[in-house]
């Protein structure tokens, strides 16, 4: 009784361990029967293109590079269009084809080619169809190619000044919020570069020279804090740079010779009275005060006389 039982369970497992190969055979094969047929897709499609590429219809072929368009064929449009903006210069499908070249090239992340075919379109086509459109995608382009902060801004400064051309030429455009929206985000952007470098001259400190005589870094951080101040009056960050200002003169004057050193330490007393004066709920407040108190050392016998 017990061997037959045994027989059964032994059964049972072969039927298991059958059933799961089969069914492992079954997935396999079905992956290759579509991995079979998307090959044959895809050569189907590319014999197809090849035979509308070599073709001198340039009609058919203008057609079709409007459906790998739509289709989000974006490889095939690009090739077509790009022969077809020289083609069909002149023709009534020029503007159109353009138009689509630069969409394509955006479609396919090359926002420096975009941006430029964008430019190339309203220059040729200022009152065209897609005029509105071309403009604020100079600025979009440019704004999708900027680079992160601490890394050269120049493409920034472009994007902003494309977004503004665009405002100021199509007052009512219905891009306008969003071009509005870009250039707050490029101006961030600007400002974090500037507080980046600013605070690289403070990390820096008596590196790189004797502060002793002059203290470059410091003064450094200053200006260049100063100068984001009345670029950007606005920005969220002004008490950043405040700070990093109020920090840098306090610093400046500890490292001053002494011909230069009570003027300093005046300096930078005046800077955190006007640091808790603005910003009177500030963490670093208790920064500002202690500071003031060192300064006092300094500058208390003037202030007696």
């Amino acid at each position: 009784m017990l061997f037959f039982t045994k027989n059964i369970l032994f059964n049972f497992d072969i039927y298991g361990i059958m059933c799961n190969f089969a069914t492992q055979y079954y997935n396999m094969k079905k992956i290759q029967l579509f991995s079979i047929g998307m090959i044959l897709l895809l050569s189907s499609c590319a014999q197809e293109f090849n035979q509308v590429y070599k073709s001198r219809d340039n009609d058919y072929r203008y057609e079709y590079a409007k459906e790998c368009f739509a289709r989000g064929k974006y490889s095939y449009a690009l090739t077509l269009l790009q022969d077809l903006v020289t083609f069909e210069k002149g023709t009534e499908n020029a503007e159109e084809s353009l138009y689509m070249l630069a969409m394509t090239e955006y479609e396919l992340r090359d926002y420096e080619s975009a941006a430029e075919t964008f430019k190339k379109y309203y220059q040729t086509y200022p009152k065209g169809r897609y005029a509105e459109m071309a403009s604020f995608f100079v600025g979009q382009s440019l704004y999708m190619s900027t680079p992160e902060p601490r890394l050269d801004q120049t493409p920034t400064v472009s994007a902003i000044a494309a977004f503004q051309e665009y405002v100021d030429l199509f007052p009512d455009a219905k891009m306008r919020g969003t071009a509005e929206q870009r250039m707050f985000a490029l101006q961030d952007k600007l400002v974090t570069k500037e507080y980046l470098s600013a605070k690289l001259y403070y990390n820096l400190g008596t590196y790189f020279g004797n502060c002793t005589n002059g203290g470059n870094n410091y003064e450094a951080c200053i200006i260049t804090a100063q100068n984001a101040l009345n670029d950007f009056p606005y920005t969220n960050m002004r008490e950043d740079f405040s700070l990093l200002i109020m920090k840098s003169k306090y610093e400046l004057a500890q490292m001053s010779v002494e011909s230069k050193r009570l003027q300093r330490y005046q300096d930078a007393e005046d800077e955190c009275y006007g640091f808790i004066n603005e910003y009177p709920d500030s963490k670093n407040c208790d920064l500002a005060k202690n500071y003031i108190e060192k300064c006092k050392k300094h500058t208390s016998s003037i202030e007696t006389e």
